[in-house]
């Protein structure tokens, strides 16, 4: 979209809001959909040192919603989210994490995040992270950036499970 030098703030601060949810919806379902087609062994399958697994990786990206949507719009604890205390620990599977209970956990988050988004605007301050006060625009750069790095993770790991084939689930 093209916009004439004279648009109004507002029109172009619509426009951006726009592109910046529609990156980010594009990552999150690229993320949530690289369990597709995979069986529940493959997706908790582990091929790095680090506790990343399919799996692990889109229940984690459901722990960054809610940091990012959640925690630090509402500024209520993690505890109080149900969410665990470190980046590290929401890649921990339970026994009853499946592919599709993962897949709809992450689903659900993200129409939270875009729920708790809606009446803000790009400026405005968010005060419940630990960084300290940070405008809506810096967290959805930041969580883009955040899910970009995490689908390129996916996609690695989906490589090695299906033995060097990229097919689509």
């Amino acid at each position: 979209m093209v916009f004439h030098p004279s648009a109004e703030p507002g029109v172009l601060h619509a426009a951006l809001r726009d592109q910046f949810e529609a990156f980010l919806d594009e990552h999150r379902a690229a993320l949530r959909g690289s369990l597709n087609g995979l069986t529940e062994e493959q997706a908790r399958r582990s091929l790095v040192t680090s506790k990343t697994t399919l799996l692990g990786l889109v229940k984690h990206a459901s722990f960054v919603e809610k940091v990012w949507f959640d925690e630090a719009i509402t500024c209520r604890s993690r505890t109080e989210i149900g969410i665990p205390g470190s980046p590290d620990e929401s890649f921990d599977l339970e026994d009853d994490d499946t592919i599709a209970t993962v897949q709809r956990a992450h689903q659900q988050a993200c129409e939270a995040s875009r729920e708790a988004t809606a009446p803000l605007t790009l400026d405005d301050v968010l005060r419940g992270n630990r960084r300290g006060p940070l405008p809506l625009r810096w967290v959805y750069l930041h969580t883009l950036r955040e899910l970009a790095q995490h689908c390129g993770h996916a996609e690695i790991l989906r490589e090695q499970i299906l033995g060097g084939t990229t097919q689509d689930g």
